[in-house]
C-alpha cells in the first residue's frame, strides 16, 4: 500500500505588543509565502481561523489547534495564474 503524502503547514508568527501571535510567513513543505494582509481572523471552540493574502497574491485560510500547536491549510483560491 503506497504510503499517503500529505503537505506539512507551519507559521512563523510575530508577537505583538499584546502578545497575540499575527501569522508573517506561510509554510507549505518547502515552499514559503511571506504574508502580506491578514485579511480576517476569529475565534472558534476548538482552533484559531486566519484569513491570509499571500505575497503571490492568493488566498489561504488556516486554523491553528492551540492544544497540540499544529497548524491546518482549510482552503486555498489561487488568483488567475497563480497557484503553488
Amino acid at each position: 500500500m503506497d504510503e499517503e503524502r500529505r503537505l506539512t503547514v507551519g507559521i512563523e508568527c510575530y508577537a505583538g505588543h499584546r502578545g497575540e501571535e499575527t501569522p508573517r510567513t506561510l509554510i507549505l513543505g518547502d515552499h514559503r509565502v511571506d504574508v502580506a494582509e491578514v485579511i480576517d481572523a476569529w475565534l472558534a471552540p476548538e482552533y484559531r481561523y486566519f484569513k491570509l493574502r499571500g505575497a503571490d497574491g492568493n488566498t489561504y485560510l488556516v486554523r491553528h489547534d492551540e492544544r497540540s500547536d499544529t497548524w491546518q491549510l482549510t482552503m486555498f483560491r489561487a488568483e488567475r495564474g497563480g497557484g503553488l
